[in-house]
């Protein structure tokens, strides 16, 4: 008898409204049988999470938007975009390895994905694999066919890196006062 009586008053409001408060609720709202507030904005579509993390990374945000990369990819699935957008993160926090790693990973998904191309030569330039990097960049330009001025200048700082290496290594390495211990280290001789 309670129930029905619940039943009752809940036809009967809706009947003083004049509408059926179905019609008032989104689809989240009419399976909890919860009317949204007057005035309440009902977002029709979802919010493109790789727009929200586009813009965090140019505020500088950038473990935010790392967290709005994982929820694009928790939206739509991992693409080489997303893949991509979330190694750029990555690479902003200071995480290289790992970012070169996710770069690798979103050209298995998609090998014809130039952004990916080319934040893998910026991760392989941080970490002064400028030889590589180099290599990189010639692919991504000409997968861009030469489009994009941010590639271009990629690949002739790579170009430049690797031969100021070259250069210095072997000017230094024979040069006065230096001495060539490997592994990139060099000290200061001191002549007797």
């Amino acid at each position: 008898m309670r129930g029905l009586i619940i039943l009752t008053s809940a036809a009967g409001l809706s009947a003083c409204l004049g509408t059926s408060n179905t019609d008032r609720l989104d689809p989240i709202d009419r399976e909890l049988e919860v009317a949204a507030p007057a005035g309440t904005v009902v977002l029709e579509s979802e919010v493109d999470q790789i727009l929200v993390g586009d813009r965090l990374m140019d505020a500088g945000q950038h473990e935010l938007a790392l967290r709005a990369y994982y929820r694009a990819a928790s939206n739509r699935g991992l693409d080489a975009e997303v893949m991509t957008s979330i190694g750029a993160a990555t690479l902003a926090l200071g995480r290289v390895g790992q970012a070169e790693t996710q770069f690798r990973q979103a050209l298995d998904i998609d090998d014809t994905f130039v952004p990916a191309w080319n934040n893998l030569g910026v991760a392989l330039m941080e970490q002064s694999q400028y030889g590589e990097a180099r290599r990189v960049f010639e692919h991504a330009f000409a997968l861009d066919s030469g489009r994009s001025d941010a590639i271009r200048d990629n690949l002739r700082l790579a170009i430049a890196r690797m031969e100021n290496t070259v250069y210095s290594e072997t000017n230094n390495q024979n040069g006065p006062g230096l001495i060539r211990r490997g592994g990139g280290v060099f000290e200061l001789r001191v002549d007797p």
